[in-house]
């Protein structure tokens, strides 16, 4: 049973460990991925409420959706509704531009700024991406540094980045 005032976590696993999805009536709110298993994933989202149940048929094509990614495959995350409400005019533009970046490309933290429409804020950019509560959807594995690949906030670090990136194609050698 359904209770529409609850929070709902999908919990899976896939080639790139175990993924939660939280959602409030489908609009996300939040995705964390990496983790090893599922106690660590239930840990990461330990200060929220939700509840979990049986899957309807739109959370098994996101689920199936994200497990396709995982497995190196092409899927578009643009039909996914993202909760941003609690985000300032300026992260909005950032993650709604990064949201954009083509699978299998990147831009520099400074190339989003500009794209954003603030150039020279690539510092706050990359603040937005450290904080970014959808990742994947947001693809910020897909913004890297101008002479590297950057930070990756997820449990698995840069290493997790470098291999998104590779897992889309990128063969670039960042350090």
């Amino acid at each position: 049973m359904k209770h529409k005032n609850e929070s709902r976590l999908l919990p899976f696993s896939t080639e790139l460990g175990w993924i939660g999805i939280l959602h409030h009536n489908y609009l996300i709110e939040q995705i964390k991925f990496g983790f090893t298993n599922q106690i660590d994933l239930y840990e990461a989202f330990e200060q929220r409420d939700y509840q979990i149940g049986k899957w309807d048929q739109a959370e098994r094509e996101w689920v199936e959706k994200f497990k396709m990614f995982a497995q190196g495959r092409r899927v578009s995350f643009a039909s996914l509704d993202l909760e941003l409400a609690s985000s300032t005019r300026f992260q909005r533009q950032v993650l709604e531009c990064c949201r954009k970046i083509a699978y299998g490309e990147t831009v520099s933290y400074g190339q989003l700024a500009e794209m954003a429409g603030f150039p020279r804020a690539a510092r706050a950019v990359g603040s937005t991406m450290r904080r970014n509560q959808h990742p994947l959807v947001i693809p910020c594995h897909r913004v890297v540094a101008s002479a590297g690949i950057g930070g990756f906030s997820s449990p698995q670090g840069v290493g997790l980045k470098q291999r998104l990136l590779r897992l889309e194609g990128h063969h670039h050698d960042f350090h």
